[in-house]
């Protein structure tokens, strides 16, 4: 058996392939950026063959910048964005229509004669979620609903439907495996976190056939083999998490009351919460974070929908920053933000306000008011939504939290780690490898198949890298929090009707 795992990390915007040795460093990285579709406000898609032939080809890619060969990679751990909608036609394999991805706000209003149909009780109880078009339920409605003689052929058994995860899988195993994990599973709005099984109720609810969905496994197991990554190659796909839960795993989260937050595309933050879930009061998501062997582990998770991405708005939308790293001096070109606050809901806002229809919203600028200024207030509005998170997840848990860990493409930006701890009033942690959502697929991969003994053996790969400590005086950090409040408000007030 080889001596290195393969992760796939399958996200929004890109794929990306990252290939570990046995002491959990990475060997090499692979990144493709691949197409977004906008067709019409609020909606986005991805081309699922698009999703599909990025990744092998960064897996491919990984491989050999690691200066190795297939046979070297002992098994594959696939993360990837969660909630994506694919439906592919289960004898060719290909994609019947592209993929609603996890942004796309078009059954928003569906989601709305969900609750006042008196659904999200029921909902919650049995799957820890707020009725939201987040979700993958009512994206596969809508598919099922909007494309002609594609729910005929699904109720004769003709169709698959998956989470990104399951895509990749299939695709890998020449469309042999059709599965998923618990942790994917938990984020569709089709399964009863509590039973371990697709919910007969919600399914009927949302008007689903059985037969499309893929079997339900734990996190860390053989769910079949590829040949596609080198000649003679027959590599075990061996690790599967939604890249959130993953990214707990690779923060080393495996205690109760550990937090880390994710600042991807979207900031994520998720809290251990062992082998009891618990609902949320405030408006936080209970989700599976993974299972090993018989062993369910649940955690509490507030997202934010637009973190990373308005870093990428700058630069591609409004093209003030030619790349993402420049946002970073811009901002400390400027002492402050000049009383500009910017709530980014693109895509509406998450926990925990759970507003579908919020807007971005730009306040407080004036005649001097210049790029670097909206560069700093961007940047912040991250560490703001974060902090409304944690404020949320902290009422919750009951438990004081006193530190956060923190990871993804963001976490580079010291001005934006420091001014997250400034305003949460907390230390911030962040690890020597910020590449924790691959390093926990590639984790549970390699624990399935004995490359790692035990979780004792793995937690000695985290290690901190640095410390950011808070130092705004309370006086500053109370009214900028308090401007921000006023700045949330000002965007739900948009949604209001005369």
């Amino acid at each position: 058996m080889g001596k290195y795992m393969l992760s796939l990390d399958q996200g929004t915007t890109s794929s990306r392939a990252l290939v570990f040795d046995s002491k959990g460093k990475i060997k090499a990285i692979a990144q493709k950026e691949f197409r977004q579709i906008f067709p019409k406000p609020g909606w986005v898609e991805h081309d699922g063959a698009d999703i599909w032939e990025s990744q092998l080809e960064v897996a491919r890619k990984a491989i050999k910048k690691a200066g190795l060969t297939a046979s070297d990679i002992a098994g594959i751990g696939i993360t990837n964005q969660r909630e994506t909608t694919l439906v592919w036609d289960r004898k060719t394999g290909k994609a019947v229509c592209n993929a609603i991805v996890w942004q796309d706000r078009r059954t928003s209003a569906y989601c709305n004669e969900l609750k006042a149909a008196g659904h999200a009780g029921m909902i919650q109880k049995k799957t820890g979620l707020i009725i939201d078009a987040y979700f993958s339920a009512t994206k596969l409605k809508w598919i099922l609903d909007t494309h002609k003689g594609l729910r005929k052929k699904a109720e004769k058994g003709g169709l698959c439907f998956g989470t990104v995860d399951s895509w990749l899988l299939f695709q890998l195993t020449n469309r042999e495996v059709h599965a998923t994990d618990v942790s994917n599973a938990s984020r569709t709005m089709l399964y009863n976190i509590h039973t371990l099984n697709w919910d007969e109720d919600l399914l009927s609810l949302f008007d689903i056939p059985a037969s499309m969905l893929p079997e339900v496994k734990s996190s860390s197991e053989i769910y079949g083999y590829t040949s596609l990554l080198g000649v003679k190659s027959r590599i075990p796909v061996c690790g599967m998490a939604g890249d959130q839960q993953a990214a707990l795993f690779g923060q080393m989260a495996i205690r109760p009351g550990i937090v880390k937050n994710t600042y991807g595309t979207g900031c994520f933050m998720l809290m251990n919460t062992g082998e009891v879930p618990v609902l949320s009061k405030n408006s936080l998501l209970t989700t599976i974070a993974w299972k090993l062997g018989d062993k369910v582990t649940y955690a509490l998770e507030g997202g934010v929908f637009i973190g990373g991405a308005v870093v990428q708005w700058l630069r591609d939308g409004l093209k003030i920053i030619k790349n993402s790293k420049e946002v970073e001096s811009l901002a400390a070109s400027v002492p402050d933000n000049g009383g500009v606050y910017f709530v980014p809901a693109f895509a509406g806002l998450g926990a925990p306000y759970w507003n579908q229809f919020a807007r971005g919203t730009l306040l407080g600028i004036t005649r001097g008011t210049t790029s670097a200024h909206l560069a700093r207030a961007s940047l912040e509005s991250i560490a703001f939504q974060t902090m409304d998170v944690l404020h949320a997840m902290n009422a919750d848990a009951s438990i004081l939290i006193r530190e956060l860990r923190v990871d993804g493409g963001a976490t580079v930006n010291d001005l934006l780690m420091q001014f997250q701890s400034d305003v949460l009033d907390k230390k911030v942690i962040r690890p020597k490898i910020t590449e924790t959502t691959a390093a926990g697929a590639a984790f549970l991969a390699g624990l399935a198949i004995g490359v790692w003994k035990g979780l004792d053996e793995i937690e000695k790969f985290w290690e901190p890298e640095k410390f950011f400590k808070p130092t705004m005086k309370k006086t500053e950090r109370e009214a900028t929090i308090s401007n921000w409040r006023k700045a949330i408000h000002a965007a739900q007030a948009w949604t209001e009707k005369d």
